[in-house]
């Protein structure tokens, strides 16, 4: 006999519908009473990217919750509304569902930006700080506006190269930039390598492929001095993929009550590779 994994038929308890019909699965673990931490994903992976600081924190006595955005993971793979709003409304839906108030928002890289619209459309009186690590705003491409960013050619390989072969593109990305493998010396896991790759394959080559635009055309710019929440903000300054130079200084600058912290030679993963040092910072932003 084959018992079916609830998460992915659309068990309730695991899962809520948003108004435009999308299913979004997302976890909830901890005290229902207790402070809650609300993580947002990168690109293109799930909620199960964030399993070191969940069992960091649920341990800790924190309540967490992280969703797989639509179109990734476990969610819906609706072929429409890969775009940042659509993005922040999902996780509205999730905060709206589980009555979260007062909840500690953490983004990582394309979870970075969507944090930042959910906290600067919906956060007034929902989030109580905010945390943006490699974090994509203000904005990625190179515009007049904006001439240190990087060029449309840069996105344009990456969905040719998803469109090509996604398998062996995303093997790729995990197996060097992402994680600093590409770097002499670097110790690589093939278990994170794998761990990636399996999450990303779990979604929609079509959310992915539309995601690209979303996170690297998507100007957060007015988001940023929206915020007035408590806002760290975290970067490795060997981030190959959300280079920090046009990235973390340039949102900390927006922000009206932000902290800045650069650390040298970490990469884009960092969150993985180094989630002790990151567990640890985000425990004392957090607690303070």
């Amino acid at each position: 006999m084959i018992f079916a994994d609830p998460a992915l038929t659309g068990d309730p308890s695991t899962s809520v519908t948003t108004e435009d019909g999308v299913h979004i699965f997302y976890k909830d673990w901890g005290p229902k009473s207790a402070q809650v931490i609300f993580f947002h994903h990168g690109w293109p992976l799930s909620s199960d990217d964030w399993e070191s600081q969940m069992l960091f924190f649920v341990e800790k006595g924190y309540r967490v919750v992280a969703h797989d955005r639509r179109g990734h993971g476990r969610s819906s793979h609706v072929s429409d509304g890969h775009d940042m709003d659509h993005y922040a409304d999902d996780a509205a839906t999730v905060v709206e569902h589980l009555s979260l108030r007062n909840a500690i928002h953490v983004g990582h890289s394309t979870g970075g930006g969507e944090a930042a619209r959910y906290v600067a459309r919906y956060g007034e009186d929902r989030a109580a700080k905010l945390v943006l690590i490699g974090a994509v705003p203000p904005l990625m491409l190179k515009t007049d506006a904006n001439p240190n960013g990087l060029p449309i050619a840069v996105f344009d390989s990456l969905r040719r190269q998803l469109a090509a072969n996604r398998s062996q593109f995303y093997l790729d990305f995990a197996g060097g930039p992402f994680y600093g493998y590409n770097r002499p010396g670097a110790e690589v896991s093939q278990g994170v390598i794998w761990n990636w790759w399996r999450q990303a394959m779990t979604g929609s080559a079509k959310a992915h492929y539309d995601c690209i635009k979303a996170f690297s055309e998507t100007d957060f710019s007015e988001d940023l001095k929206k915020i007035a929440v408590p806002t760290l903000v975290l970067h490795g300054d060997d981030d190959q993929i959300v280079p920090v130079a046009d990235s973390a200084p340039l949102a900390a600058k927006l922000l009206k009550n932000s902290m800045l912290k650069i650390y040298e030679r970490l990469p884009h993963g960092m969150c993985t590779t180094h989630a002790d040092l990151v567990n640890a910072e985000l425990l004392s932003f957090i607690a303070a």
